[in-house]
């Protein structure tokens, strides 16, 4: 598979996520229980982009991202899967926001291998 084959590029910028309610999503990033997840997923993916190998996450803080989105009321009546591994990965912030914003132009071109020859023109 793909790094990317996976990815559902149909976020549209200025949709709803918490509005007004956004003093909970806050307080949640900033507990303890977060900070020890998202320190779990980041060791578990290497610190990689999307957890691929190869694609090693330099220089720029990395973005654990929520493959179920979540909502207010996950955070108010502690919906155990928020904190769950299985649905976070580790993401750079420009893929993050890909995800978010339906962007494929924010994301990593794959490189393509040289070989010998390769610069020929016939």
């Amino acid at each position: 598979m793909e790094r990317y084959d996976y990815l559902r590029l149909k976020g549209v910028v200025g949709d709803f996520t918490f509005g007004y309610e956004r003093y909970h999503n806050q307080r949640f990033y900033t507990s303890r229980q977060w900070k020890q997840v998202r320190d779990h997923v980041i060791s578990r993916d290497f610190g990689n982009d999307l957890g691929a190998d190869g694609y090693e996450i330099r220089g720029e803080q990395i973005t654990v991202h929520h493959m179920n989105p979540m909502s207010p009321d996950d955070i108010i009546h502690g919906d155990e899967s928020i904190l769950d591994p299985e649905y976070l990965i580790s993401t750079t912030h420009k893929t993050h926001n890909a995800i978010h914003y339906g962007d494929a132009s924010l994301l990593t071109k794959v490189l393509i291998e040289r070989r010998p020859g390769d610069t020929k023109l016939w």
